[in-house]
């Protein structure tokens, strides 16, 4: 038999060594800093040795406490993973992927019938969110959008983004000239990047393609680029968007792209945490993703010198 102290004067310790608190350790677990501390006592006199330094108003952990203090920690989170691949097996074959919002509508959910039919046993469940998702409590793999870089996860490039004009084939200008009098609809990127100099928006844009005369001011703005795509196909005005998330309506004819000028954007990877790289939902979704977007353009764009000219 192995001897081991009780789980819970472990579980209790390893609450204390990570918060450097015995009052805080109580409060994460639910219960008063008097058994916090009765229970420390308890597991220093089963092991025969001191784990923490006990100050007025604080705590340190001895040499002891600190050898054993990452080895309980890797393997309390062992164990809750171990439970929740258990308890998501149990429940069915279920594979989550997490992406954005704009990005699960207008790419991932079309898309979806695909995955029904290359894995039938298993269950698609896309988590569209604009934010951070921990991808081992809440999901097993993301595409996310930004610079490529993602410390502690392992990042699979997809493929970059680019900007430009699109508008209904009613609406497409013969010229930069007609842009003038053109509704031009923004979407707004938010306080975080109106002053970087790379954000695919209409003033750049108009730089770049040397329509200085024309005004770049926001007379038709969205928070969402959801909102600012149904404003293009209902005909509002001429949008900046992202090709990715109007490739369908491109495809289709719904919209069109007049001018060949395109602005990079950011880039999409998929990304997932390396302990759970070789779990069957990861592996799963792994394959689905890059049998979808291979063949996507992910090289860099060459937009700057690229004629504005109409298409």
């Amino acid at each position: 038999m192995r001897k081991l102290p009780p789980l819970g004067s472990l579980r209790v310790f390893e609450a204390a060594a990570r918060r450097l608190s015995f009052k805080h350790a109580a409060e994460e677990l639910n219960v008063s800093a008097t058994a916090v501390s009765h229970q420390i006592r308890q597991l220093e006199e089963m092991l025969e040795v001191k784990l923490f330094e006990r100050e007025t108003r604080q705590v340190h952990l001895t040499a002891a406490g600190k050898a054993l203090f990452p080895v309980l920690r890797d393997g309390l989170d062992r164990f809750e993973q171990a439970i929740a691949d258990v308890r998501r097996q149990e429940a069915g074959k279920v594979a989550r992927l997490t992406s954005t919002v704009a990005f699960v509508a207008k790419r991932l959910a079309p898309l979806a019938g695909s995955f029904r039919e290359a894995y039938p046993e298993w269950t698609l469940r896309l988590d569209a969110s604009n934010r951070t998702v921990d991808l081992e409590a809440d999901a097993d793999a993301a595409i996310r959008l930004g610079g490529g870089h993602y410390p502690g996860l392992v990042t699979e490039a997809l493929f970059a983004d680019r900007f430009a004009p699109v508008c209904t084939p009613r609406l497409a200008p013969t010229g930069l000239a007609d842009l003038k009098l053109a509704t031009l609809i923004h979407f707004d990127w938010g306080p975080a990047r109106r002053n970087d100099h790379r954000a695919p928006v209409w003033r750049h844009w108009l730089e770049r393609a040397g329509a200085s005369d024309v005004d770049a001011g926001a007379r038709l703005s969205f928070t969402d680029e959801i909102h600012a795509v149904q404003a293009a196909v209902a005909g509002q005005g001429i949008a900046l968007l992202s090709l990715t998330l109007v490739a369908q309506e491109l495809a289709s004819g719904i919209l069109v792209q007049p001018f060949e000028l395109t602005l990079d954007g950011d880039r999409y990877d998929l990304v997932y945490s390396p302990r759970m790289a070789e779990r069957p939902a990861t592996r799963v979704l792994r394959d689905w993703v890059h049998a979808q977007f291979n063949g996507v353009d992910a090289t860099p764009s060459d937009a700057q010198s690229k004629s504005p000219k109409t298409s």
